[in-house]
This record gives C-alpha cells, sequence and structure tokens, in this order.
C-alpha cells in the first residue's frame, strides 16, 4: 500500500465547475487529480493503491472561502494560522481567504508576506491574505495598493469596518481596475448603524437593544455600486443580509456592472430571534415575532451576535433566492472566533462574529434538506462560484474548485 496513491471508489463525483454529477471513480496520485471516470469505466489505478469505498458518499472538489478570520498576528487568544486552517479542512474547505483586521493590520507588503510564510508554516490548507484598503483600516488614506497585490493579496477589505469615505472607496475601484482585483466592503453606514448590536425589529424593541435598520447596509451597497458604474472597478460586497441588498445587486448584475456579492450560512438560514435564545428542541424554526415574548434564561444570546445582524425571515428567504438565482455568487462562512471572555458577557459588549468553518456545509444543507436550493448549486457556491466571484485563476491558482486532471 502507499500513502501517495488513492483511489476514490463509487462515489457521487459532483464537479460543477466541469458540468459533472455522476456515479464514479477519482484517482490522486500525490494529492494531485490523474483522473475522473464513471462508475464501471475500466481505467488503470496502480497495483496496490489504497482504496476509498465512496459509495454513498459525494465527492467534490475541495471548498473555497472568500471570507475568513484568522485572528493572526496580534489575537492568537482567539486564533491562529494552525486552527483556524484545522477547522477548515474538518469542515471541507482547502483554500481560505484571510481578512486582514489583525494587529497590526495587513496594510504593507511585509506583512502580507509574513501571512504567506506562517501560512506555508503551519496552515493545513491554503491561505491567501485579503490587503487593507486603507492604511491601519483607519479610513483616512489608502494603502499601496499595487505593491499588496505584488506582495501576494488577493483582494483588498477593511472588513469589520466599512470604507465609509466614498472618495476613498472611489479610489479604491478605480485602482481596483488595472490590478485586476477585488474591493472587498463592509457595507454599513455608520450614521445610521450608531453602535447597533441587533437588527431593528421586534427583537431590539423586546430586549431594549439598539436595532441596526436595513438602510444601514442597503444605502452603502447602493453607493458602491455607483461608484464601481463610475469606475469601472471590481467590487465585491461582503456577508449580504437583507432583501434590499439582494434586488440592487440584481440590478446591478443586469446593467452588466462588474459586481459580485457573497452571503454566510448564518445569514441564510438563522433569524433574529435567535436572540431570545435557540429554540429547544435544536430545529431552526422561528419564534413567534412577539413584542411580549417572554425572557428565558438563553435570551441576549451573544453567540447569536454578528455584524451585520441576523435580519428577518424575508431577508432569509431572498438570500435564499438570490443565492440560487446566482445573483449572489458565493456562500462565504466569515468565520470570525473569538476568546470565551469577548462573549461571555453583557450582550451589548460582547464581540460579534460566529465560528463557522466547521458547521458551514450543515446549516447550508438544510436548505437542500428543505427542497430550496439542489445539491449541486450548493457547491458550486462552494467551489467553482468563489473561483470566478475572485477570479483566482489569474492568481496562479490554477486547479482550485474542480477534480479537473492535474488539479
Amino acid at each position: 500500500m502507499t500513502d501517495s496513491v488513492l483511489l476514490i471508489q463509487g462515489g457521487r463525483v459532483l464537479d460543477p465547475g466541469q458540468g459533472i454529477d455522476q456515479l464514479g471513480d477519482v484517482l490522486l496520485q500525490e494529492g494531485v487529480v490523474s483522473w475522473v471516470a464513471p462508475a464501471g469505466h475500466r481505467n488503470p489505478a496502480p497495483q496496490g493503491c489504497d482504496v476509498l469505498d465512496a459509495r454513498g458518499l459525494v465527492v467534490c472538489p475541495g471548498f473555497i472561502d472568500l471570507h475568513t478570520h484568522l485572528r493572526e498576528p496580534g489575537f492568537e487568544q482567539k486564533e491562529t494560522i494552525a486552527t483556524g486552517s484545522g477547522a477548515a479542512a474538518r469542515g471541507g474547505f482547502t483554500t481560505i481567504c484571510a481578512m486582514p483586521n489583525t494587529d497590526p493590520p495587513l496594510d504593507n507588503a511585509a506583512l502580507v508576506q509574513l501571512v504567506l510564510r506562517r501560512a506555508q508554516e503551519a496552515a493545513l490548507v491554503r491561505v491567501l491574505p485579503i490587503a487593507c484598503v486603507t492604511a491601519g483600516r483607519a479610513g483616512k488614506a489608502l494603502t499601496e495598493m499595487a505593491e499588496l497585490a505584488e506582495a501576494g493579496a488577493i483582494g483588498f477589505s477593511d472588513d469589520g469596518d466599512p470604507v465609509a469615505d466614498p472618495f476613498l472607496m472611489r479610489m479604491a475601484l478605480t485602482y481596483s481596475a488595472p490590478l485586476g482585483l477585488p474591493v472587498i466592503n463592509h457595507c454599513e453606514e455608520p450614521s445610521l448603524a450608531r453602535r447597533s448590536v441587533v437588527n431593528e425589529g421586534w427583537v431590539a424593541s423586546r430586549l431594549g437593544l439598539r436595532g441596526m435598520p436595513a438602510a444601514a447596509e442597503e444605502c452603502m451597497v447602493a453607493r458602491d455600486i455607483e461608484l464601481a458604474a463610475l469606475t469601472g472597478g471590481r467590487l465585491h460586497l461582503a456577508h449580504l443580509s437583507t432583501a434590499g441588498s439582494v434586488d440592487l445587486v440584481r440590478r446591478a448584475k443586469e446593467r452588466g456592472l462588474r459586481v459580485t456579492a457573497e452571503v454566510t450560512p448564518h445569514h441564510l438560514l438563522l433569524t433574529e430571534d435567535w436572540v431570545m435564545g435557540r429554540p429547544r428542541d435544536g430545529e431552526l424554526e422561528s419564534h413567534e415575532t412577539d413584542a411580549w415574548a417572554p425572557l428565558t434564561p438563553d435570551s441576549y444570546d451573544t453567540n447569536a451576535k454578528v455584524n451585520p445582524p441576523l435580519r428577518e425571515e424575508r431577508d432569509v428567504a431572498a438570500l435564499a433566492e438570490a443565492l440560487r438565482d446566482v445573483v449572489l455568487d458565493a456562500v462565504a462562512t466569515d468565520h470570525a472566533p473569538h476568546a470565551v471572555m469577548d462573549k461571555e458577557i453583557e450582550f451589548a459588549l460582547a464581540a460579534p462574529g460566529m465560528t463557522m468553518l466547521e458547521t458551514a456545509l450543515g446549516l447550508c444543507m438544510r436548505l437542500v434538506h428543505d427542497g430550496r436550493l439542489d445539491l449541486s448549486t450548493l457547491i458550486e457556491r462552494l467551489t467553482a462560484g468563489p473561483v470566478r466571484t475572485f477570479r483566482l485563476e489569474r492568481a496562479g491558482l490554477e486547479g482550485i474548485g474542480t477534480l479537473a486532471p492535474g488539479a
């Protein structure tokens, strides 16, 4: 037996990038796809190679996450490149794009190269760094975007905060065009968000928490789309959460603009009422939207505090429909781990974010089981969709998101 040759036999081979959905076999040699063949097709496999019986299983390309927070450097008590990549591997992700809201933030070439070196030393999966749009993520001056691209950055974002200054956003999009890399914005108008901690709705009213209106996201989505039209730059909208945002992106794509967007598993499946406490039976059904709903020991659940906040059922339905219709291009986890002390405190003070790499597929499968999305479409939005969205094949990353020979 040899560890370098593996025959995966009899599984449902699902590779949306090649249009393959069939029972078949896959041969891997030294971690590279040698061939894919229909079940029963006689292809030569080295004698004595390892064989994995995949009957009843799905064989697909490794998933690609466009939006991961690895926290290193600076916040290693929350996550490291090693632990985050381990979580990714357990969840089926073989490529993750690391956001730059570290300490110090990834706003210069040396720090981008540091992340690449540490990833090479410690990561179990491929790690692609995303660099800052503005120096120090302070929103005052642009970074040296061309230098960051040359160092290995595959996009630019101040995620965790928006690029609030429209002039800076215009300049960033202008520079993104010749670089061929996306500007990824966290769409949140600060003057409307005003330190909100949940969605503006019945849960906010019942719990006495500051709510964020959908307009806080949607007005910046609209602004950025018009700036993309003005500049011809590549705009990517992170973790969209509202039905209104979906409508804006749909119209932008109808205009032929260079606009892409992602959605997270939690915004696809969970609603604001999870802040009131997880349903006792473990199901995802909503509570009654009742301003007088009783509080329980599970109310003010900081595990359900994310940014943007969990929204209403109509938003969840619109996001799922948009994912099916390719208005939303990819599922991205927004994996955002925190130390226990950051979550087990007063709700308004707790850090926003969910750990999602290990559970993303399981959560999204609810859409498949409910008949709202077919499995092939879901796998596409986790594999070929992310490659297309960030045009990763242009970054010297040919062969990811597919089971093509040589991948």
